[in-house]
């Protein structure tokens, strides 16, 4: 698979200075936590589980989180695990039907179709993660890890246990996506010793904590709160001093850290507006389609975009969806620019290791070489997965390609 995978050769090659690298489930665990880009989760009850998957992935998903926590009421557990198993099932027959070269193509023009996303299961207690594994049988391979509710150090334990035995017991390498949502965590006298916890648990089972996701819906829901659709994360200042804890101590650059994704954005239909549209804002939007901007505000994606722009200014990448239209902007928002790209580039140059000082090619900054050594890096391993846009390419361009499907 590879992002914008479900367009079409030639409308990459026209979007792309360098085009997103393909992937599979089996790649390196580094490369696939920065691929990730918008999870979306699902209901694990859905009776049309397998073909919702296939419509997604056809339209951009590369992960899905398949649910049976808090998206599903207590007495639906039972029935949803049914149904997850019935459901793997038919992915992995269509899967084996489809073959090896279809999986590795990432193109629409594959007669085979699209390819299946890295798919997780977000279970309830760690009991169900060996359980699940057992009744899966062979369409385990389908499976790309578990996602930890309200995750800490006492609770973060069992979970990754059960994770090591049932990897052990199937023989295939299982992640973990840790969501970080306790009240212990949000809680400033608690705040401190629960994130040493945290880290000290994953970073025992670190070959196995793919991501770490926030669970700010859990955060507002504490002190009774929730952010209007005009409103993000960071402008609730609660949360976003929990954000900033957590990217603190466990985000950091330096070998240490893990990816830590962006919160949901719980908005998907038109809702009165309190501020003017902050979609000017965004990168590459000057003098662009000025009839998708508008589609764009009048559907209040204006306050999604903001809040993509504010996760990577805060240390995170990806970000958990709920409705298939927030996949699109994640993924075009993720496309590294190819200012950002000449930047990289020029940081980490031949030559460049004892440090010093350049004008940027854009000539409208200066790099300085061992300062922004990290953040090059890190551009350099988005652009890998998301691809380098070419230099008249903008959001809108990828956005538009994006939602074309």
């Amino acid at each position: 698979m590879r992002h914008f995978g479900h367009i079409s050769p030639a409308a990459r090659k026209g979007l792309f200075h360098r085009e997103p690298c393909a992937f599979t489930a089996d790649s390196p665990a580094g490369m696939l936590s920065v691929a990730l880009g918008a999870t979306l989760y699902s209901p694990a009850t859905r009776p049309s589980l397998a073909d919702d998957v296939l419509k997604q992935a056809a339209r951009g998903v590369v992960s899905m989180v398949l649910c049976l926590e808090d998206s599903i009421d207590d007495a639906e557990v039972t029935a949803a695990e049914a149904n997850l198993i019935r459901h793997f099932a038919t992915l992995a027959d269509l899967d084996a039907a489809a073959g090896p070269v279809a999986r590795g193509s990432g193109d629409t023009q594959d007669p085979a179709g699209p390819d299946i996303p890295l798919l997780f299961i977000r279970v309830r207690e760690p009991d169900q993660i060996t359980d699940l594994v057992r009744r899966l049988g062979a369409s385990v391979r389908m499976l790309s890890g578990f996602v930890l509710p309200k995750f800490t150090e006492e609770r973060g334990r069992n979970f990754l246990e059960a994770l090591a035995e049932a990897e052990a017991a199937c023989g295939r390498r299982l992640f973990a996506m840790p969501v970080l949502e306790s009240p212990e965590l949000l809680h400033l006298e608690t705040r401190a010793e629960i994130l040493r916890g945290i880290a000290r648990c994953v970073d025992k089972y670190r070959d196995r904590v793919l991501a770490l996701r926030l669970g700010v819906t859990d955060f507002c829901s504490a002190y009774g709160l929730r952010r209007a659709p005009d409103m993000t994360a960071y402008d609730v200042h609660i949360v976003a001093s929990v954000i900033a804890d957590v990217v603190n101590v466990l985000g950091r650059a330096d070998g240490t850290g893990f990816t830590i994704t962006g919160p949901v954005w719980e908005y998907f239909r038109r809702q009165e507006r309190m501020f003017k549209p902050q979609l000017r804002r965004s990168p590459f939007l000057e003098g662009r389609a000025e009839e998708l901007r508008t589609a764009l505000i009048e559907h209040d994606m204006d306050g999604l975009l903001r809040e993509i722009e504010l996760d990577r200014a805060n240390g995170l990448l990806g970000k958990t969806c709920i409705h298939p239209s927030h996949v699109a902007p994640v993924h075009a928002l993720s496309v590294v620019s190819h200012e950002e790209f000449t930047d990289a580039q020029d940081i980490l140059g031949p030559g460049r290791g004892g440090g010093g000082v350049l004008r940027s090619a854009y000539t409208n900054k200066m790099n300085e070489v061992k300062p922004h050594r990290a953040w090059a890096e890190r551009t350099l391993q988005r652009a890998e997965v998301f691809g380098v846009a070419r230099e008249d390419v903008g959001f809108v361009d990828l956005l538009a390609a994006g939602l074309a499907n």
